[in-house]
């Protein structure tokens, strides 16, 4: 599990491709405390990493051919900047929401918003069960937790801070890029047992 929190950018180096799936090696501040087999959100993609090389300060992922259907990673390409976060330790401290790394399905960003001091970015996606958002209620983009405003059936708003604008990938967004999401797992819940 976890929390939509960042804790650093990693850069893609090197994409390999076998077959149907893809090899994603990632260059990070953090590497060389990975092991294989562990989980870790890549721009909210919940990856399995496969190797190390902590000299190098990288380490791989795999994505399948699901996964590159379902979300952004096929467009992925060397230099590219993702957002990383580790699974939440279970005792650490929750200070997102509950972000599982299962990705819903890609947005495209229509718009960003210089507020002089924050930016507001729009994002629109297919409409379809589940996929809920309410006011002031959790999103998940490309990893980071977020709040959402302006939500409608097929989009949503969100208000980015310098912080968080400084420390993510936000501050390569532009018009046009797609994300990943994933909506709140509450809402979800709540969505499918309201049959909506």
């Amino acid at each position: 599990m976890f929390t939509g929190i960042i804790e650093t950018l990693g850069t893609i180096t090197a994409v390999r491709r076998e077959e149907t799936n893809i090899h994603f090696t990632v260059a990070s501040g953090f590497a060389q405390e990975l092991k294989i087999d562990q989980s870790v959100a890549h721009d909210g993609v919940c990856l399995t990493v496969v190797a190390v090389d902590g000299m190098a300060g990288t380490h791989v992922v795999t994505a399948i051919d699901e996964t590159l259907q379902k979300t952004n990673l096929s467009q992925w390409q060397p230099g590219r900047r993702v957002n990383l976060e580790r699974c939440l330790a279970a005792n650490g401290r929750f200070d997102g929401h509950i972000v599982q790394g299962h990705v819903d399905l890609t947005a495209e960003c229509e718009s960003v918003e210089d507020q002089h001091g924050s930016w507001v970015f729009r994002f629109r996606h297919e409409p379809g069960p589940g996929r809920v958002t309410v006011e002031k209620g959790s999103i998940c983009v490309n990893g980071t937790s977020l709040t959402c405003f302006n939500s409608t059936d097929d989009g949503f708003s969100v208000a980015i801070i310098p912080y968080t604008y400084e420390h993510t990938t936000f501050q390569d967004l532009r018009p046009g890029h797609r994300v990943n999401l994933e909506f709140d797992i509450v809402g979800k819940y709540v969505a499918k047992l309201l049959g909506r």
